[in-house]
């Protein structure tokens, strides 16, 4: 059976699956090293390009034409079009959004088509299952929220600043947001005080202190280059506040954690709740999450009293690949769309 690889080229991860017969078998996400050159994704998908079996087909969707390496989106899109032409041998397929799958020579002439279009791929694909719903896509970064409605994706933007501008992406994930774009203030012996202008924590630290962040969503440094343990994610946030963990101790500091999770759910939910009037989303429409902070999506459609789907509760997928199915979410899609497309006859 001719398996079809699906990839998401993102500036700080890579993801693939494998999809042989309509069926994720594998899924992995791959972290760029932390280094400000283009070789950074070259490094990665060496790795990667282990995982693929020989015959494979190829399908690319990315984000990582973002990565301040390149001038602009085009020059982007032009490497990792180039790059992933030569490890393929010229058998890649690039998604293209509306424009479909395009060869090398389309995608780059297409760039704009191509550029960050991973989060289209998500939204095509569950829109064959759900004639209305809206994704909510929790990455380590963003978190895209895309409406689908009469079976189609219902999105008004298409390009990031668009998607900024429509409410359809909000620059917000669970893993790498600094806790100063989360809140500009926190509670604190019985009073709101002001926050340290500095990236002295992340939202990773808050999401491990409320036990909800899995191990594996969080493969980066932390800021001061410490550990990662309920003490040493306190005594980041204690600095975001001007102090010391030793003045209080952790239970003081998770409760300052619960106020940084509380606001960033609350953006998230405010953006989802827009989304859902503007396009008079039925009341049993679901949200359907995905990526590595998707437990923010299941809070999302808890507040907006919605069913919640998973999104590898949705595709066909072998027990082992469960766990990282929607935190590739992007990948899998593409590589479930280009598998219809590449390898089964036209009736």
């Amino acid at each position: 059976m001719t398996a079809v690889m699906g990839w998401d080229l993102g500036g700080a991860n890579l993801k693939l699956a494998r999809i042989e017969g309509g069926r994720l078998v594998h899924a992995a996400q791959i972290p760029c090293p932390i280094r400000q050159e283009m070789g950074k994704f070259d490094a990665a998908l060496e790795e990667a390009l282990l995982l693929c079996p020989p015959g494979a087909r190829h399908a690319v969707t990315m984000t990582g034409e973002l990565s301040d390496v390149f001038g602009d989106r085009a020059e982007g899109v032009a490497y990792l079009v180039d790059m992933m032409r030569t490890a393929t041998d010229g058998d890649a397929l690039f998604y293209g959004g509306g424009s479909g799958l395009l060869d090398c020579i389309r995608a780059v002439e297409r760039s704009f088509d191509v550029a960050s279009a991973n989060w289209h791929a998500s939204a095509a694909l569950l829109a064959q299952f759900f004639p209305a719903g809206l994704l909510v896509d929790v990455g380590t970064t963003t978190t895209d929220l895309i409406p689908l409605q009469a079976g189609v994706v219902a999105a008004r933007g298409y390009g990031d600043g668009e998607r900024l501008a429509e409410g359809e992406l909000v620059y917000t994930g669970a893993v790498r947001t600094p806790v100063m774009a989360v809140a500009r203030t926190a509670p604190f012996k019985g009073r709101m005080q002001r926050l340290a202008a500095e990236r002295f924590a992340t939202v990773a630290d808050v999401w491990r202190l409320m036990g909800e962040l899995p191990a594996e969503a969080d493969p980066y440094p932390t800021p001061d280059l410490k550990g990662k343990s309920a003490q040493e994610c306190a005594a980041r946030l204690a600095r975001m506040l001007g102090r010391d963990l030793s003045e209080v101790g952790l239970l003081a500091f998770v409760d300052v954690a619960r106020h940084f999770a509380e606001c960033q759910v609350a953006e998230i939910e405010a953006a989802a709740l827009t989304l859902a009037v503007r396009e008079q989303l039925a009341a049993d429409a679901p949200v359907i999450g995905a990526g590595c902070g998707r437990f923010i999506a299941r809070h999302v459609a808890l507040r907006l009293e919605r069913p919640y789907h998973d999104f590898a509760d949705v595709i066909a997928c072998d027990p082992g690949a469960h766990e990282m199915a929607a935190c590739c979410a992007p990948a899998v899609a593409v590589g479930l769309l280009a598998e219809r497309e590449i390898l089964l006859p036209v009736a």
